[in-house]
């Protein structure tokens, strides 16, 4: 990942310049949820990555899709479709784990720290306007309801 520091000043001045504004909160309150014990917890994960299945589609731009991943899924069988070119992908290439941590939520429930991993698991494209996503989120969001999911760890990459 790129450090902001580590950015030429006219760029990072063209970043400011497009980013004013685009990311204010766009919800007027912020709902308030009580976590579970994380014994009982079912745990899902939701990545901006752009991870997806191999034989899935790609990511193609910001436009605030998202792709589902299977909780079984073996890391060979996913790919990385992240459009931006300041975006560093070699930690993921060193370990999926990085943005997508479903190995040690495995471990997690064979340990007993947790109660279970969700069936499935969900992608986004990073650096994409919140009201792009809004519509995709919520949909999200009643699918990890529908897989009784109770906790998320979300990836923000």
């Amino acid at each position: 990942m790129v450090r902001w520091e580590d950015i030429h000043p006219r760029e990072r001045a063209s970043f400011e310049e497009r980013l004013a504004g685009r990311y204010t909160a766009p919800f007027e309150e912020t709902p308030w949820a009580e976590a579970p014990e994380l014994a009982d917890a079912r745990v899902a994960i939701v990545t901006t990555a752009a991870l997806h299945r191999s034989d899935d589609r790609p990511f193609t731009g910001h436009v605030g899709d998202y792709r589902v991943i299977p909780g079984d899924i073996d890391y060979q069988d996913l790919a990385m479709t992240h459009s931006s070119t300041n975006f560093d992908r070699s930690a993921y290439q060193q370990d999926v784990n990085v943005c997508f941590p479903l190995d040690h939520l495995r471990t997690l429930v064979e340990s007993l720290e947790i109660g279970s991993v969700a069936d499935w698991h969900y992608s986004f494209m990073g650096s994409t306007a919140p009201q792009l996503m809004e519509p995709a989120a919520k949909e999200v969001s009643r699918l990890l309801i529908g897989d009784n999911v109770n906790l998320v760890i979300l990836i923000p990459v």
